[in-house]
């Protein structure tokens, strides 16, 4: 008997934590005990085929998910969370599990296109984190130009960038390294100025912690530093600065940085250019006004130019993402939540395409005006 028509058990304990179940909620779903669910787990025994037909339908994965070899996950000391203090394990594991269904997308979109090559500089051993945002500027040749669209730029550097699965609200980003390739994943339910703070904060985590392990409070605080000074370059919020800020003023600032009011806030105070008090006084306003919640003057949210081109090739050549779902043994829902808010682009229908003859070379144009 082939290893393909093995069950594999490690994908069931993977399948339960990717949808945030317990093994006795699981138990309880497929209607057996305990010790049934931790046997198959174990590989004591495989489920018999009406079990299996049960799992499969309870944990959302086609019953040849489980037929295959051992999955890819990230781990969770070489993965870079935003917000740790927010999501539970569940949420995590969620997160962790999302990420290892990127990886299969990746693996076969990478199969079938060419993409940019990653040029992320290692800076992990280099200053602080101001200074390596101004590195990385110099290296990509932004000097201090607003950088108009953060996932472009990302992906222009050859970072591969996803969504998280939309049902992990909590989490707000990560990042990871597999091999000589950097991942990104952003909550596309967040705003439009949060989503690209995140952008910056995760490729700060990409170009400072990239061997070593990227959590804990430092790390985090390393990751902001760089995203404020990444965003907003110290000379060009010298420039822009108003002598006396105001709610009023600083949203048309906005417009320039694509950052929200609180961050701009913190900037001009880490450069020295607001008072403590003044400082704090904007702080209550923000509060006050609700823009802490409902950001004001909110700009378009970035979606991804490598996903759209990538799935309008593939519509083009008759498939769609029922046809990936089916090469990758899951379901439709999870190749829609990893693009989720990234691509406009639909992968609606399937059938049964020829192979594409070709194989494109995908470029992303940043804008940096």
């Amino acid at each position: 008997m082939s290893t393909i028509e093995i069950f594999n058990s490690s994908r069931l304990t993977w399948a339960r934590r990717r949808r945030g179940l317990t093994k006795t909620k699981l138990a309880v779903s497929l209607g057996v005990d305990l010790r049934s669910v931790s046997a198959y787990e174990t590989g004591e025994f495989a489920p018999e085929a009406d079990k299996l037909t049960r799992i499969a339908r309870v944990l959302r994965f086609p019953e040849n998910f489980f037929f295959g070899d051992d999955l890819e996950e990230p781990a969770f000391d070489t993965a870079s969370f935003r917000s740790m203090s927010k999501m539970t394990a569940s949420q995590r594991d969620t997160a962790l599990g999302s990420g290892a269904i990127a990886l299969l997308l990746n693996e076969w979109i990478e199969g079938r296109f060419d993409l940019p090559h990653a040029d992320v500089p290692d800076l992990g051993r280099d200053g602080s984190p101001e200074g390596a945002a101004e590195a990385v500027r110099r290296a990509w040749g932004l000097g201090e130009l607003p950088i108009k669209n953060m996932v472009h730029l990302l992906e222009a550097k050859g970072v591969r960038v996803y969504s998280l699965a939309i049902d992990a609200v909590e989490v707000d980003a990560f990042s990871m390294w597999r091999q000589d390739r950097p991942f990104v994943f952003l909550n596309t339910l967040k705003s439009a100025e949060h989503g690209r703070f995140d952008a910056a904060h995760e490729l700060g985590h990409l170009v400072l912690h990239r061997h070593a392990a990227p959590n804990g409070q430092e790390a985090e605080q390393d990751a902001n530093s760089f995203a404020s000074a990444f965003l907003m370059p110290a000379a060009s919020v010298r420039a822009h600065a108003p002598r006396f800020p105001t709610i009023d003023n600083l949203i048309r600032l906005k417009k320039i940085w694509g950052v929200s009011l609180a961050a701009i806030t913190y900037r001009l105070h880490k450069l020295g250019l607001l008072t403590d008090w003044h400082y704090r006084k904007l702080y209550i306003e923000i509060a006050s006004r609700g823009y802490r919640k409902t950001e004001p003057a909110g700009g378009p949210r970035e979606v991804s130019q490598i996903l759209q081109k990538v799935f309008a090739a593939l519509r083009e050549d008759g498939i769609g993402k029922h046809d990936i779902a089916c090469a990758l043994n899951v379901h439709a829902e999870d190749v829609d939540e990893l693009v989720f808010g990234l691509a406009l682009t639909g992968l609606n229908g399937s059938g049964r395409p020829p192979t594409p003859k070709r194989r494109p070379e995908l470029t992303v144009v940043s804008s940096r005006e």
